[in-house]
């Protein structure tokens, strides 16, 4: 753009409040989150009760995702593209019931050892086939509504329930069976709300989207970027918010551990300050990127749309997906995750960089696709025909790992970023409309990053045997 950015103190201020926010909350993780996750499946897996582990699995699921904001959101924009048909409550019941049900189901397969890539072949071919008889207005917001159900307090706690359950089993591992739980909480959904929507528009007249066009303005600006208002008000809702999200989450954990395995907490205090670190750093971290990157993201978009060509859009659709992965809390955690549980044969850091360039490589598409007005169907059908394909010959210990990063990369970070970008698009770019065009992007933020993480792991192995062979 050849000139310094409107408020460059302000940005740099909360950059710097970004990167403090991430060190609270990885530190929250280690004191708080991931030793309840494994302890409680620790005592689940003693005690042997499938049906009480199941139970966990579905409370946990539940809880976490009726109170997420952006999920509130995606199910207000549904209710409004349907003109009130779809009902904005029964969606986030719908897509609750699926990701608690799913996670029982997750722990079902960690039990009993089961390979991931069947679920997830089978999973996703029903995915393509629902997707090919879904209304066009409700595929990018049922992919979306997929890909919020992951929040960044969520996916590390799932984790190390998966990772903790699979390490304390005989004969399971912790990188093949740990994994897995993530990516079944982001493909169920995919299928429950298309197939609402199918439902729900076969009957009577579908009407039109303009109307819900115009209404698109009454949704709460906070769910695609930063608020105004005032700001110690502003900075008391926010943090009581996050509060919120976070409380259903503790409640779950709180009666199985008190009511049903009837021990108390180890370490309590420190269990307690590391959620308090979480719930500070996670706010932290929000109220930097609305300082900070969104700012600057938003008015360097709305800049690029009014230049003439498209390269410099591609390259910043590429180069903020990049970014705001690599700046993923969520990415973070599950990096060192994953390298612990691969005992050398993976690198946290190559993982977020093979994550970073799936999520910019699939914005950088869903760009592509506003810009030339495709239908979203025939992009999302094909993608994900190549991640069945790869699935098929990826090796089988990387595919519950790879499903559960695509997850992973939809936080609180990318999803209001990626969603501003589709918006403005779809909003300045004549002959779109912004609720048909303007949502899906999340969906291509989510699926790359299982193309590229499985893509290394497949040439890993080629390598590995033509050594092999060479020897």
């Amino acid at each position: 753009m050849q000139q310094v950015p409107d408020g460059l103190l302000s940005i740099l201020v909360g950059l710097l409040i970004v990167v403090l926010g991430v060190a609270l909350f990885l530190q929250g993780l280690e004191l708080g989150i991931f030793p309840i996750g494994k302890n409680l499946s620790n005592e689940f897996a003693r005690k042997g009760s499938l049906p009480w582990l199941m139970a966990f699995g579905f409370s946990l699921g539940f809880a976490a995702v009726i109170a997420e904001p952006a999920l509130i959101a995606v199910a207000s924009q549904a209710e409004i593209i349907s003109e009130g048909r779809i009902n904005a409550l029964t969606l986030r019941i719908l897509v609750a019931l699926s990701v608690g049900s799913v996670v029982a189901l997750g722990i079902v397969r960690t039990v009993l050892g089961q390979d991931l890539h069947w679920y997830m072949i089978v999973g996703y071919i029903l995915v393509v086939i629902v997707t090919f008889f879904a209304p066009e207005e409700i595929v990018g917001l049922a992919y979306d509504s997929g890909g919020v159900t992951t929040n960044i307090v969520t996916v590390p706690l799932v984790a190390a329930l998966g990772i903790g359950l699979a390490s304390s089993l005989q004969g399971r591992n912790a990188l093949s069976h740990g994994f897995g739980l993530v990516a079944l909480a982001v493909m169920v959904p995919m299928i429950s709300v298309q197939l609402y929507g199918i439902v729900v528009y076969s009957f009577g007249d579908t009407g039109g989207v303009e109307n819900g066009a115009a209404m698109l303005g009454e949704i709460d600006e906070t769910a695609i970027g930063p608020s105004g208002g005032g700001i110690l008000l502003g900075i008391v809702a926010e943090l009581l918010a996050m509060v919120r999200d976070v409380l259903p989450i503790i409640a779950v954990v709180l009666i199985f551990q008190y009511l049903v395995i009837r021990k108390p907490i180890a370490h309590f205090h420190k269990v307690a300050i590391g959620f308090l670190l979480v719930i500070v750093g996670l706010y932290a971290f929000v109220v930097g990127l609305k300082l900070g990157l969104f700012p600057i993201g938003e008015r360097m978009a709305e800049q690029l749309i009014e230049l003439d060509g498209v390269l410099f859009l591609y390259l910043f659709a590429f180069s903020i997906g990049f970014a705001t992965t690599m700046a993923e809390p969520a990415l973070i955690a599950i990096g060192h995750k994953a390298e612990e549980a691969g005992k050398g044969r993976l690198n946290g850091n190559v993982i977020r960089i093979l994550v970073a360039l799936g999520v910019a490589v699939g914005i950088t598409v869903g760009v592509h696709r506003i810009i030339a007005g495709d239908p979203i169907h025939y992009y999302i059908m094909a993608s994900y025909a190549l991640v069945i394909l790869l699935t098929w010959l990826a090796p089988k210990y990387i595919v519950p790992l790879a499903f559960d990063l695509g997850g992973v990369t939809t936080s609180e970070v990318t999803v209001p970023l990626v969603t501003a970008l589709g918006i403005g698009l779809a909003t300045h770019i004549e002959g779109r409309n912004v609720l048909i065009d303007g949502f899906g992007l999340i969906a291509f933020a989510s699926i790359f990053p299982i193309v590229t993480v499985m893509l290394y792991a497949i040439a890993g192995e080629l390598v590995a045997r033509r050594k092999g062979v060479n020897s």
